[in-house]
């Protein structure tokens, strides 16, 4: 093994086996604010769901909102690095795992939200689409029912793309361990030698999987875009809800990636593994989402102001420049005037220029998200179904927890494992697979 390599390895398996201050202040402080939203979880479903600001007519909220918005960050990393796998973009190497990792955590998060939603928790099992003894079964045209299948066939996927890769690694720490450790990685490492047969069928696996997940993530905002266009709801009923969505969830994925690779460079000390060329290509892609970003929104609100209808120009005048006004414009300025200005000009597409416009734009698309339920179903069709929706304390809580969950996710995992593929940054630096 060369002395490259050698550094390498003891580059990225320091976090692994120093473990700092840091780590443990992490820990503390936002595994604090996870207790806090659980308990402010468990203060709901004790006192009931009137504790929060959902009720007629918007019964969907910030809890919706939240769920949408989790779904769509997890488009990071499984969707962005299979697509990058399959056109073999050599830069992509120190990226791969931190966005899979997103994916994988952003969809557990994701998929608790439809029963934080239910306020009786443990009815949840009411959300599984099973034949059962009380004769309810599955409503298969209805696009909840496919939300169930598609969610955890993509959360399966991904955690077993996110795995397939670890295994190379899981066998480098292994040797490199003694004990208890030793014993654990040997586990998951499935006996891997690094035989020419061992990489032939790893190699294969991966590529049959970045082919499968492709369609599987693609499917899964669709569909869920689905439970807004099939609803008769002003401004809901969109053929461009499809694409619209799935726009969305890679662009706000693209700024998630962006924000998590400039964390782990600092906190992890990797500035000589995540390189400012691997920003600059990452704000590119957000940059062109930005411009596509802008496309959708611009045809809703046109199609929307030349059909005329007067419930939608009710939602739109809202959004537009009466209470909602302040929220859209914001949201315009996050996902849109932002990237534009400081990835559009190139002096601006800095790593500090990429993280900022990334926050923008996850701000932003949490607005987004919230602008297109909450205005709608405040102003339906008919007179008498209008209302007001405010958020109580308790949702921003819960919802604002599950930032420091992800947060508290990635940091555990990045304790645990290589955060940056080890023998994918060898075979890139020697232009070939098969060195662990």
């Amino acid at each position: 093994m060369s002395a490259a390599h050698q550094q390498v390895t003891h580059d990225l398996l320091r976090p692994l086996f120093h473990t700092t201050w840091r780590f443990f202040l992490l820990v503390a402080v936002f595994g604090t604010i996870v207790v806090f939203g659980l308990s402010a979880w468990a203060t709901q479903a004790y006192n009931g769901f009137g504790v929060t600001g959902i009720t007629w007519p918007v019964f969907w909220g910030s809890y919706v909102t939240s769920f949408v918005f989790w779904i769509g960050i997890s488009h990071a990393g499984t969707l962005i690095s299979a697509i990058l796998r399959l056109v073999d973009a050599g830069w992509r190497r120190p990226v791969t795992r931190c966005a899979e990792a997103i994916t994988a955590f952003a969809l557990m998060i994701g998929a608790m939200f439809p029963i934080i939603h239910l306020g009786r928790l443990w009815l949840a099992f009411w959300l599984a689409p099973y034949p059962n003894d009380r004769f309810l079964w599955p409503n298969f045209r209805s696009p909840l029912v496919w939300d169930f299948f598609a969610i955890n066939t993509y959360l399966a996927g991904s955690v077993l793309f996110l795995f397939l890769p670890m295994i190379p690694d899981f066998a480098t720490v292994r040797d490199r361990s003694t004990g208890f450790r030793r014993r654990v990685y040997g586990l998951l490492a499935l006996g891997w030698r690094g035989s020419p047969k061992q990489w032939h069928r790893l190699e294969t696996a991966m590529s049959i999987m970045a082919v499968a997940i492709i369609p599987v993530a693609v499917s899964v905002h669709t569909i869920v875009s689905f439970d807004f266009s099939m609803a008769p709801v002003p401004m809901w009923q969109s053929t461009i809800f499809g694409p619209y969505f799935v726009a969305g969830a890679i662009f706000s994925g693209i700024a998630g990636l962006i924000i998590a690779m400039e964390a782990i460079r600092r906190f992890l000390h990797l500035q000589a593994y995540l390189l400012p060329i691997h920003f600059d290509n990452l704000g590119k892609l957000l940059l062109l989402m930005a411009l596509l970003w802008g496309y959708f929104v611009f045809n809703e609100r046109l199609v929307t102001y030349y059909g005329n209808q007067p419930s939608e120009m009710a939602v739109f005048w809202r959004t537009q420049r009466e209470s909602f006004a302040p929220l859209y414009w914001t949201m315009v300025t996050g996902n849109f005037v932002l990237p534009l200005i400081l990835l559009g000009i190139r002096r601006f597409r800095t790593i500090g220029g990429c993280v900022i416009a990334s926050l923008g734009v996850v701000m932003g698309m949490w607005l987004e998200r919230f602008l297109i339920i909450v205005p709608s179903l405040g102003h339906k069709y008919l007179p008498y179904s209008h209302g007001s929706y405010e958020p109580r304390p308790i949702e921003f809580v819960v919802a604002g927890s599950t930032f420091a969950a992800m947060t508290l996710l990635y940091v555990i995992f990045a304790k645990l494992v290589p955060i940056i593929s080890i023998w994918e940054l060898k075979a890139g630096a020697s232009g070939e697979a098969g060195h662990s």
